[in-house]
């Protein structure tokens, strides 16, 4: 009977140590499985800094801002030599210089051609140009001792533009008198004429006001 039952608890204990071995097996399998699901968000902010890492500044030199542009189009250039960038420079202005010669003779041409089209116009006489205006003052005889010559002070007031004070200032003039009519002290008009002397450039018109 002992026998018996030590079969029966041997028995019954093996079914019971078996189960939780199968039970573990897949309750691993997840585990592995969700190992790489947690991985993957650390993944992420590694690719979104690589970004940031390769950025690099805007390149100030003109001749690197013109790589940059050729790598972007795909036309970048092997490594030249100073020798070779100088032939081709020549080259270019060469061809230019060729193009601006044949378009100025090109346009000498037109224009040798629309001046031999056009008629000449016809031959006028000029016209009499009109006399300026001649300027006219008044001012007070200084002096009349010269001989047809008398010497006129002008007076002049105006206001200053920005200060708004009143500026007055005063001007002599060297005008003929043919007939030595006005004397020290009267009041005169006098107009612009020729050149009469070295210093008379004015001539007298009538004396308004006599010295009292």
């Amino acid at each position: 009977m002992a026998d018996e039952e030590k079969n029966e608890t041997t028995e019954s204990e093996e079914p019971q140590a078996e189960e939780p071995v199968a039970e573990e097996a897949p309750a691993e399998e997840p585990a592995a499985e969700e190992a790489p699901a947690e991985e993957a968000p650390a993944e992420e902010p590694a690719a979104q800094e690589a970004p940031a890492e390769e950025a690099k500044p805007e390149p100030t030199d003109p001749r690197e801002i013109r790589k940059r542009a050729r790598r972007q189009h795909g036309e970048a250039r092997p490594q030249r030599s100073a020798e070779e960038r100088a032939g081709e420079r020549a080259q270019t202005r060469s061809a230019k210089s060729a193009r601006r010669s044949a378009w100025r003779t090109k346009a000498r041409e037109r224009a040798r051609q629309r001046r031999a089209e056009t008629p000449p116009p016809p031959a006028t006489e000029p016209e009499a140009r009109p006399h300026g205006r001649q300027k006219v003052r008044q001012g007070v005889v200084v002096s009349d001792k010269p001989d047809k010559t008398i010497i006129v002070r002008i007076d002049v007031t105006r206001r200053h533009p920005r200060y708004e004070k009143i500026v007055r200032s005063s001007t002599t003039l060297h005008a003929h008198d043919e007939r030595n009519e006005a004397n020290a002290g009267d009041t005169v008009r006098l107009v612009e004429s020729r050149p009469l002397s070295r210093t008379k450039r004015w001539r007298l018109v009538e004396v308004l006001e006599r010295a009292r």
